[in-house]
């Protein structure tokens, strides 16, 4: 069971990463809110570097599932909907935007939170290849590819292999007192 010091929002409490994904498809205004929340996080200087690259049609699908790697396709190829999030690295005056990646993780935010007040689920993905990506979404060198997003409705846990249904709970957290600091950096 997850240990909550403080109140905070139900849709925070109840968000998670689940691997269940069942494979009925997401609606596509359900969907399109998801990037619009995102769409409001905030950035240094309004830049909005992040990007979505989104397949939720069976031809799109098949290329996004050619760049996950091998372990992560027996639950992630089971989502309706993979998306992968781009930053770009500069801003418009040309200038090196040294926090691209920290305004998308924050556009993921807004976006795994409104999926979740909306009763879909979310799992970001680091295992897939990023060369691949830029290769076959055609992604321009100037953006960083940081993640894939699987996005659907939550699927039934026993169609898992028994080594993840044993992972399929939400995990707990470290203690505030390990990341929270007054004053200066402790370790």
């Amino acid at each position: 069971m997850r240990d909550f010091s403080y109140e905070i929002s139900e849709d925070m409490k109840q968000r998670w990463s689940p691997r269940a994904f069942s494979t009925e498809p997401v609606d596509m205004d359900d969907l399109m809110a998801l990037f619009e929340a995102a769409r409001y996080a905030p950035s240094f200087f309004n830049e909005q570097p992040w990007r979505f690259v989104v397949a939720d049609k069976e031809e799109e699908l098949k290329v996004m599932r050619g760049i996950l790697n091998e372990n992560i396709q027996e639950w992630a190829n089971k989502a309706p909907v993979l998306v992968v999030l781009v930053a770009k690295k500069s801003f418009a005056n040309g200038e090196p935007n040294n926090w691209h990646a920290f305004d998308a993780g924050t556009a993921w935010g807004y976006l795994t939170l409104e999926a979740q007040r909306r009763g879909l689920i979310t799992h970001a993905i680091g295992g897939f290849s990023k060369i691949k990506a830029h290769e076959l979404l055609a992604i321009p060198g100037k953006f960083e590819v940081l993640a894939m997003i699987a996005i659907g409705k939550i699927g039934k846990k026993e169609n898992l292999s028994i080594a993840l249904q044993e992972q399929e709970e939400p995990a707990n957290r470290k203690p505030l007192k390990e990341l929270v600091f007054h004053g200066r950096f402790r370790s």
